[in-house]
């Protein structure tokens, strides 16, 4: 009998990973939930477990609280809010999690944005007492805009309205209208008690009315797919490699990670901005030669050509290369305490480059309540989500972020400190928000 542990490894490199933030108002339960999670799916260590047993005794509480083993910093813990994203990875026998504790005070929105860019799952939690408030549709806002393809409604504290359905139905019947109107794909309603355990990881026997999976459950077994293979091929040149030593003179390779799709040897790519094209003669893998290389792979790529190729480039295929353009109109997410304005100069950073840019227009900002566009506001300010026109210096290779989510977002930052002023989401729009009419864009700003 075969007592290796290469097996139990081997199982648990062949479960799926899914990438999974949690979103909602401040005392939601998010940290509370995250903390069941963990616990009551044995992914706790025993000495996490006692420090928040000691941790809790000593702020006067009889049971642990969960939440303090997502709430990490001192302010955190000292205030009972999440401030920034915590994130963690356990693991079951079914799958492999890497989850992102997202802040729910609207100060921290922009947390929530860094949380959920890579999730293929958001869990927003509800607080059953006051059901979809503002915040509520502020993340089911930004979840619709980054395009995560399932979202969860956790209406949370069923215990303090006595686990009644009705309260639960009116609840989800209210959010699943909103965010199907803002288009996402798929939402699963699922009443629990963070705090008691009801419908986290076991079933609860408090809510027989509910024949739905636990949170756990859904976790375990919503499809994900990370088939970037099949997106459009995209390289982001990160570093030119030449060491140009005896061994290797002629050497010139380019070095970063596949953002999308896969290169194969022989294939004849297109260098961008420039327009220039090569044929690839090699990929270089971890010291090893490869015929293929596929996202999110990091690899050098080496050409027949001697082409200008700089840290920014994008190599695409040939057949399947993107547009340039100077133009981008896209929807973003602001994240900085100083508002964005039209004329206000930015840097736009995609992916390995980075360029000058103006903020040529805003034609509109989104008003949550009804998703309605509020016309030509003339600025976003923190945790404003709105429409805008930016021009760059150079021109750029973006996909529309439909396509790609890694080559179809970009940062818009202050030149002058570095700080991120917004995400932005080329060609993202909300098909079901009132349409405006913008303002002329041509009022004289050119690079």
């Amino acid at each position: 009998m075969s007592t290796s542990i290469e097996q139990p490894a081997a199982e648990l490199a062949a479960t799926t990973l899914l990438r999974f933030a949690t979103a909602g108002s401040v005392d939601d339960g998010k940290s509370t939930l995250v903390g069941r999670l963990l616990h009551d799916s044995k992914s706790v260590l025993a000495d996490q477990l006692e420090a928040v047993e000691h941790a809790s005794r000593s702020r006067g509480q009889e049971a642990p609280d969960l939440a303090l083993l997502t709430d990490g910093l001192r302010a955190e813990r000292e205030q009972g809010i999440t401030i920034d994203v915590a994130y963690r990875y356990f693991a079951t026998p079914r799958r492999r999690f890497i989850l992102a504790d997202t802040p729910g005070h609207v100060q921290y929105t922009r947390n929530m944005v860094t949380g959920a860019s890579t999730a293929e799952l958001a869990v927003v939690l509800v607080d059953a007492r006051n059901g979809v408030v503002e915040q509520t549709r502020r993340h089911a806002a930004v979840a619709a805009l980054l395009r995560v393809p399932h979202v969860v409604l956790a209406v949370n504290k069923m215990d303090l309205v006595d686990y009644r359905e009705s309260v639960f139905a009116a609840i989800a019947e209210e959010f699943t209208t909103y965010a199907s109107e803002l288009g996402v794909p798929e939402i699963t309603a699922i009443p629990i008690s963070a705090l008691a355990g009801d419908n986290v990881v076991e079933p609860s026997a408090n809510m027989d009315w509910y024949g739905g999976p636990t949170v756990l459950e859904h976790l375990e077994t919503v499809p994900v797919s990370h088939d970037l293979t099949a997106c459009h091929a995209r390289f982001p040149v990160q570093y030119v490699i030449r060491p140009q030593t005896a061994e290797h003179p002629d050497y010139r390779g380019y070095a970063g990670q596949i953002a999308a799709g896969a290169f194969r040897v022989g294939e004849q790519v297109t260098v961008l901005p420039s327009g220039k094209t090569s044929t690839i003669t090699a990929i270089d893998a971890l010291g090893e030669s490869v015929d293929i290389a596929w996202a999110p792979q990091s690899v050098t790529i080496r050409l027949a050509d001697d082409i200008d190729i700089s840290r920014g480039d994008l190599l695409a295929p040939s057949a399947d290369a993107p547009a340039t353009s100077q133009d981008v109109e896209a929807t973003v997410c602001h994240v900085a305490d100083q508002p964005l304005t039209v004329g206000q100069r930015v840097l736009l950073k995609h992916t390995t480059r980075t360029v000058k840019a103006i903020v040529k227009e805003i034609p509109s900002r989104l008003t949550l309540d009804d998703l309605s566009q509020h016309p030509e506001p003339g600025q976003l300010v923190a945790n404003d989500i709105g429409r805008v026109k930016v021009r760059t210096a150079e021109p750029l290779a973006l996909d529309a972020y439909a396509d790609s989510r890694r080559t179809g977002s970009f940062l818009l930052i202050d030149p002058a400190d570095g700080t991120t002023l917004a995400a932005g989401m080329a060609g993202e729009s909300f098909a079901t928000a009132k349409a405006v009419t913008a303002a002329d864009d041509e009022d004289g700003w050119d690079f």
